[in-house]
């Protein structure tokens, strides 16, 4: 029988985020509901400017989850563009650094699954995963203030740091998702959620299905210290370290 969560407490802030990586396939282990509830709870002693806590915090599991896989099977065969958003997910020039990352990234993923790069049908098939939850048993959405400027959504980004490493010190795998965001006025509908809140991003919680190969990846990571440029000009770039890969870095 595989280690449960109360079997693999104990990780370290240090081991929880060396062993991080983004969960996109899951076992049928059933999850203990109330125990991630409890996550999501002391999650909240993250630090939040002014103490607004600005996160909304909606969760689905059982019925309620099926019922909105079941929509989004029917949005994002309707909508594959989604719906209108306030927002770009990425600059629409990138710098040559982080275009490069965001093409590796997509070449380790994409490699590992035996995609094509050419096979946009497999490729968008496998992005509405994400609208399943990649086959998890729990989900978590999050919704903050329209309203709200970038440093309360640094807040909510903090916050939801704090809620994957308290997942896995706990055993559980997780993937945060921002292709929900594509479908704000859909899913916030369906739950319920007041209009002055927007949807930001979901998390895929359970049991990591560690036989799949999305789950065996390691994306790569640059030094923090490096400029992406390769820039080295002020003063005090001899204490910078030459960009280049981390060792052991994962997804």
């Amino acid at each position: 029988m595989s280690a449960g969560p109360s079997e693999t407490r104990g990780k370290t802030v240090s081991e929880a985020v060396a062993a991080w990586r983004s969960v996109r396939a899951f076992d049928d282990r059933a999850v203990d509901a109330a125990a991630i509830r409890d996550i999501l709870r002391r999650a909240a002693r993250a630090p939040s400017g002014g103490n607004l806590q600005p996160w909304v915090v909606e969760t689905v599991e059982g019925e309620r989850l099926a019922a909105l896989k079941a929509l989004m099977r029917r949005l994002s065969v309707e909508r594959p563009e989604g719906e209108a958003m306030a927002y770009d997910f990425y600059p629409r020039e990138l710098k040559p650094a982080y275009l490069q990352r965001r093409r590796r990234n997509g070449e380790i993923l994409y490699d590992a699954l035996g995609i094509d790069r050419e096979d946009k049908a497999a490729r968008t098939a496998w992005i509405n995963e994400n609208f399943q939850f990649f086959g998890a048993p729990y989900g978590v959405l999050l919704f903050i203030e329209r309203s709200f400027g970038p440093s309360q959504w640094l807040d909510l980004g903090i916050y939801l740091q704090t809620v994957l490493l308290l997942l896995t010190e706990a055993g559980y795998g997780a993937c945060p998702q921002a292709d929900w965001a594509m479908f704000d006025r859909s899913v916030s509908g369906f739950l319920g959620m007041p209009p002055d809140l927007t949807l930001v991003c979901g998390v895929a919680i359970g049991f990591t299905d560690t036989t799949r190969p999305e789950n065996r990846i390691r994306t790569e990571r640059d030094d923090p210290l490096a400029r992406p440029d390769g820039d080295s000009a002020e003063p005090s770039s001899a204490a910078r370290p030459p960009r280049g890969l981390l060792p052991g870095a994962i997804s």
